[in-house]
């Protein structure tokens, strides 16, 4: 049964009464629809707050979390936070999500505003959060299974660089000056342009979906970690399914930081930031399932992250969590499922710039040919760079620098347009980690350009 509001948006008071109305009204209405449950005590202040109220508790297994001011959060995770909604495992949750800063991010808004929204909020990230939804049975030590159903973005986004005095992105020194570059997504075709006879597909997925970490009280939503989170990876998209380790009661799923396009690194520091008129989503538990770092499951592909502050240690984690993986899923010791890893393995970059590092690995479901050579140089269809270092951030910068450089020159792009477009296009791979030193490939599809 699908669950349709309609809002009155003229009144925020209304609203406001709407979503949440009152303790008793809310009780009673929970009485009615679901007249055989209670609410277990706790002493748990986070979850008293929950007993005050909540939105969404209808029956039929399908509920609508819209994007509000009542709903949403910016730049912080809170455990403390009251739940916005309250579900069981196997049911469905249809989110709005809104723009970054709580949708002050809007077309046609200057780079100097944007710049004014972080320098005036210091330690706080300028993702916008939907939620958080409580999971009925959600512990810790469990598994939260999240099947992205459907996406939904709104029509329009932005990228945008924040070097100078912030010091953000990858490369502050290189590109000192900030840029805002806005977007229409065309939806029909499935692409933006991004100047004229340059294309890129839209490829929506939620940069941030995540549940609380054990520790209490509030930490910013910039760094990713075991709870997911900021995790920026662009596989995440409709069709797949998210596993992230629960740490408390209830998990408390969030979701934000809504992405139309994004390249392996994001390197300028954003992705085409946009916002989802549906992001849908299927929850299950599952129980006493040991998962120290987020899967993902495509139809295709298994997917396991890294993430630290030293990409080498985000590699060595993403190594571990694929052994751990393989051994599960195929009973291999060790020493083989190293091997399995090194000769299947698709090894990517998901981002560099949100404080810790991200990296991922890409195994097939079904067997087939050993993962073939990265190229060293241009292909048919993409442009290539290639770095080496014992440094894998080193050798990343060098092959994405590399690449900047040449589709400045090769295609007459200005500086900040080539620093954009490769936050945006950039496939960044890793070579076959065997080899005593890190290989990173950036590859740039020469489909890009389309005139």
């Amino acid at each position: 049964m699908l669950i349709r509001f309609v809002y009155d948006f003229s009144s925020m008071a209304k609203r406001r009464d709407f979503l949440f109305g009152s303790a008793a009204a809310t009780a009673a209405a929970a009485a009615v629809l679901h007249p055989s449950k209670t609410k277990a005590q706790t002493n748990r202040e986070e979850m008293i707050a929950l007993q005050e109220g909540f939105v969404g508790q209808y029956q039929g297994g399908v509920y609508l979390l819209p994007a509000t001011d009542e709903t949403v959060q910016w730049g912080w995770f809170n455990n403390a936070e009251p739940p916005r909604a309250r579900i069981q495992s196997g049911d469905t949750v249809i989110m709005e999500t809104m723009m970054a800063s709580q949708n002050q991010v809007l077309p046609g808004v200057s780079i100097e505003e944007i710049t004014r929204l972080r320098v005036d909020h210091p330690g706080r990230g300028p993702h916008t959060i939907t939620g958080p939804i409580f999971v009925e049975g959600a512990e810790p030590g469990d598994v939260l299974k999240v099947k992205i159903n459907r996406i939904v973005p709104r029509t329009y986004g932005c990228n945008w660089n924040l070097p100078g005095e912030l010091g953000l992105g990858q490369f502050p020194q290189l590109f000192p000056e900030p840029q805002a570059k806005h977007f229409f997504l065309d939806m029909a075709r499935g692409k933006t342009e991004f100047l004229p006879g340059i294309e890129l597909p839209v490829r929506p997925f939620p940069g941030i979906l995540g549940v609380a970490r054990a520790e209490s009280g509030q930490y910013s939503t910039v760094p990713p970690g075991p709870f997911g989170g900021n995790m920026d990876c662009r596989e995440m998209v409709a069709g797949t399914t998210v596993y992230i380790p629960v740490f408390v009661e209830g998990a408390l799923l969030w979701s934000g930081d809504s992405h139309a396009v994004q390249g392996n690194g994001e390197i300028n520091l954003t992705a085409v930031e946009s916002a989802f008129n549906e992001l849908n989503l299927t929850v299950e538990v599952i129980k006493n399932k040991p998962l120290t770092w987020p899967r993902i499951e495509s139809d295709t592909h298994w997917m396991t992250v890294g993430y630290d502050r030293d990409m080498n240690t985000a590699i060595r984690i993403m190594e571990e969590e694929t052994v751990k993986f393989l051994a599960e899923w195929k009973g291999m010791n060790s020493s083989d499922a190293r091997r399995y890893m090194n000769t299947y393995g698709d090894f990517r970059v998901a981002e560099v710039v949100n404080q810790l590092k991200g990296v991922y690995c890409m195994l097939p479901k079904t067997d087939g040919p050993a993962m073939a050579p990265l190229p060293m140089m241009d292909t048919r269809t993409d442009f290539v760079t290639h770095a080496v270092n014992a440094d894998a951030m080193e050798a990343m910068n060098q092959a994405a620098l590399a690449l900047i450089e040449r589709i400045q020159d090769e295609k007459g792009l200005a500086a900040l347009d080539a620093y954009s477009l490769a936050s945006l296009a950039l496939d960044a791979r890793i070579g076959r980690l065997d080899s005593g030193a890190y290989h990173v490939h950036c590859l740039m599809p020469k489909s890009t350009w389309v005139a």
